[in-house]
């Protein structure tokens, strides 16, 4: 089954690195230096999420960016009323103190501490896949 997989990362190389290897799964991949040009509510800080659908079904986000950490977005997509399973959500990390850890677990993200195993990335994909509906809806994106 082929996943739609957003990444935002602020680092080149590596948001890079990622896309390709998700696109050589075969998954469709959606990357950027941060939420900002992906996600209305980045911006939006009243407003709820318009879309009727799940814009992807893996988030994979650098903790580290500009302007906002990946934690603090994701915490602004539950309570903006994202579409997207908490459960299918990732945060890379140089410098994970034990607030952003117990943050991230009340989340329920993976944990990911940089560097990490790419295979150990690409495994939890596929164990989140067995979870997820092939007969989804996704919003269209443009």
């Amino acid at each position: 089954m082929k996943l739609r997989i957003v990444i935002f990362e602020d680092d080149p190389g590596l948001r890079r690195l990622l896309t390709v290897i998700f696109d050589q799964e075969g998954h469709e991949v959606l990357s950027f230096p941060n939420p900002g040009g992906a996600c209305p509510i980045y911006h939006d800080e009243k407003g709820q999420c318009p879309q009727d659908y799940a814009c992807g079904d893996i988030l994979i986000t650098d903790n580290r960016m500009p302007r906002m950490t990946g934690l603090e977005f994701i915490r602004r997509q539950v309570e903006k009323g994202c579409k997207g399973a908490i459960l299918n959500k990732a945060v890379m990390s140089a410098s994970w103190c034990h607030e952003d850890i117990r943050a991230a677990e009340n989340l329920g993200c993976r944990i990911l501490y940089k560097p990490f195993r790419l295979d150990d990335l690409k495994n939890w994909v596929r164990e989140r896949q067995l979870d997820i509906d092939p007969v989804r809806k996704l919003a269209l994106l443009h």
